[in-house]
C-alpha cells in the first residue's frame, strides 16, 4: 500500500514537470531581471507553507542574486501586531505601504489558490496586488490550482498544473521551491557562486 502511494506520487511529480508552462517561467525570470537592473526591490508574500518558501527565497535572492528583497512574514512581531490591531486582510498592504512600494519594485506571490474575493480566501494577497497595480509595480506569481486573483492580475505568473485534486497543496508548494531554485541559478540573475558548487570535485 505505502509503496503504491509513493510510486503514484512521483508519477504525479513527473506529470507536473511535463505540463509546466516553461515560457511562463521565462517571463517571470525576465521580470525579476528587470527589477534587478532597475535597482528595484522584491517583496515576497506567502502564508503557511508558502511563507516558509518566501523566507527561503529572500535568502537566495539576496545572497546568490544580489537583489534587495523582503518577506513581511519574516518579522513575526510586526506581523502579529498588524494582525491584532488592524486585521489579517490588510497585513500585507499596510506593510507594503510602510515599505514605500514603487514602480521599480515587484511583489512575488507564492500561493496555492492565489486569492479569491468571492470565497473570502487570501484577501490579504488581493489587497497587496491592488496596491501594486496602483503603484505600477510588477506582480509576479507562482500559484496552484487556477491561480485565482494572482493569475488574473499578474505581470507574469506560472500556475502549477493540477494532476490530482487531492494533492494540489503539496504539489503547489513543492514546485514553488523547484521553480524558485531554477530562477536564482539563472545566469541572468546569479551573481555569487553557491558554497558546494564552488568547492570543486
Amino acid at each position: 500500500m505505502s509503496s503504491n502511494y509513493v510510486e503514484k506520487y512521483f508519477e504525479e511529480v513527473h506529470e507536473v514537470v511535463k505540463r509546466l508552462d516553461k515560457k511562463a517561467i521565462g517571463r517571470i525570470i525576465d521580470d525579476i531581471i528587470s527589477i534587478k537592473n532597475n535597482n528595484g526591490r522584491l517583496f515576497i508574500l506567502g502564508v503557511g507553507g508558502s511563507a516558509a518558501n518566501a523566507s527561503h527565497t529572500v535568502n537566495d535572492f539576496r545572497k546568490i542574486c544580489g537583489i534587495e528583497c523582503y518577506a513581511p512574514t519574516d518579522n513575526v512581531s510586526e506581523l502579529t501586531a498588524r494582525v491584532n490591531d488592524d486585521g489579517w486582510e490588510t497585513v500585507f498592504v499596510k506593510w507594503l505601504n510602510t515599505g514605500r512600494l514603487n514602480d521599480k519594485d515587484g511583489i512575488l506571490i507564492l500561493s496555492v489558490g492565489g486569492g479569491n474575493a468571492e470565497k473570502n480566501i487570501s484577501v490579504n494577497l488581493i489587497k497587496a496586488i491592488e496596491l501594486a497595480k496602483e503603484r505600477k509595480s510588477k506582480i509576479i506569481g507562482i500559484v496552484g490550482k487556477d491561480g485565482g486573483y494572482t493569475a488574473k492580475n499578474s505581470t507574469s505568473c506560472v500556475v502549477i498544473p493540477v494532476v490530482n485534486e487531492n494533492n494540489i497543496t503539496p504539489h503547489s508548494e513543492s514546485f514553488q521551491s523547484v521553480i524558485l531554485h531554477l530562477i536564482v541559478t539563472h545566469p541572468g540573475l546569479k551573481e555569487n557562486e553557491m558554497k558546494w558548487e564552488s568547492t570543486g570535485k
